[in-house]
Order: structure tokens, then sequence, then C-alpha cells
């Protein structure tokens, strides 16, 4: 049985950040800007 999904492509940047702090900091201002956001460690 071969299961089957639905791919929609999507386009994200990535802001390299020095520390969890600035992480946090970033994400907060572009929060507030009515972005969509997703948190990522890696």
């Amino acid at each position: 049985m071969t299961k089957k999904f639905n791919y929609k492509e999507q386009y994200g940047v990535i802001v390299i950040c020095k520390d969890e702090e600035e992480q946090k900091a970033i994400f907060e201002k572009l929060q507030k800007e009515g972005l969509t956001l997703k948190v990522v460690t890696v």
C-alpha cells in the first residue's frame, strides 16, 4: 500500500543567531511584525 501526500512548496529564511537570547529577541520582533515563524535549533 503506497501512501500519498500533498507537497506544498514553502519558502523561508534562516537567521543565524549568536545565542538563545538573540534568537528569542529576533523571534519576538518578527512576530510583532505579523510574520509566520518557526523556531529551530541545529
